[in-house]
């Protein structure tokens, strides 16, 4: 067995700094693609977190299956991203603008229980996704979330309105979530683009609020939260 050849094989000082450097670049070029994917492929973690596990994962995993690749190599690459990190850490607690660079900043989806609608283009989820979540959460309509917010690291957090608060709302749940085709004089309509609650003289009434060209509404609920 050739120790030499497993811990340092033919690297030298320039093919090291060479692979310092690509590391580097692996390390912005994996978070710059994690941005891009949205705060709900990366679920459970922050994007920077993510990115540390990848890089680390394919540091570890590379040597142990390729003959020709030395150890000491794999010791460069991990000191570079364990750099990087401390290195972004730091500047991520001196810096805010820094951190909101990095990790993105959470996000409204729903605010006085409608949808945020130029937000949900920010996190790059469907309304299919977030409809999800409030059921998870026990949400039968969306009047009963006052505040929704799409955190950076992909979870859902929601503030409810109080009992008494609690208005006619669009319903998330797939039965009453359908498209009406005759209105009824003096009942509540949701919007099933927006939320907005109207009343209405025609099925396929344009939405005041978001103009949405599908016109298409949904019968308004008011229950409480389900437990």
């Amino acid at each position: 067995m050739d120790w030499a050849s497993i811990f340092i094989h033919d690297t030298t000082w320039s093919f090291a700094l060479e692979v310092a450097l690509r590391a580097a670049i692996m390390f912005i070029m994996i978070i710059i693609f994690l941005r891009f994917t949205g705060k709900r492929g990366v679920r459970q973690l922050s994007i920077f977190e993510l990115t540390i596990i990848l890089s680390l994962g394919s540091i570890a995993g590379d040597p142990m299956f390729t003959e020709d690749l030395p150890i000491i190599q794999a010791v460069i690459i991990m000191s570079v991203v364990i750099g990087l990190y401390r290195l972004c850490t730091w500047f991520m607690m001196k810096y805010q603008p820094f951190e909101y660079l990095l990790e993105g900043k959470p996000v409204y989806i729903v605010e006085n229980g409608r949808l945020v609608l130029e937000k949900i283009k920010e996190g790059k989820m469907s309304h299919d996704e977030f409809f999800s979540e409030m059921r998870r959460q026990g949400v039968e309509h969306l009047r009963q979330v006052r505040i929704g917010l799409l955190e950076v690291n992909g979870n859902f957090s929601l503030v409810l309105y109080p009992l008494d608060d609690i208005r006619y709302g669009l319903p998330l749940f797939p039965k009453p979530y359908q498209a009406v085709q005759r209105v009824q004089p003096d009942y509540h309509y949701a919007c099933m683009y927006c939320g907005n609650v109207a009343y209405l003289t025609q099925a396929h009434e344009l939405c005041n609020r978001c103009h949405n060209k599908s016109r298409r509404w949904a019968k308004a609920i008011n229950n409480e939260i389900v437990t």
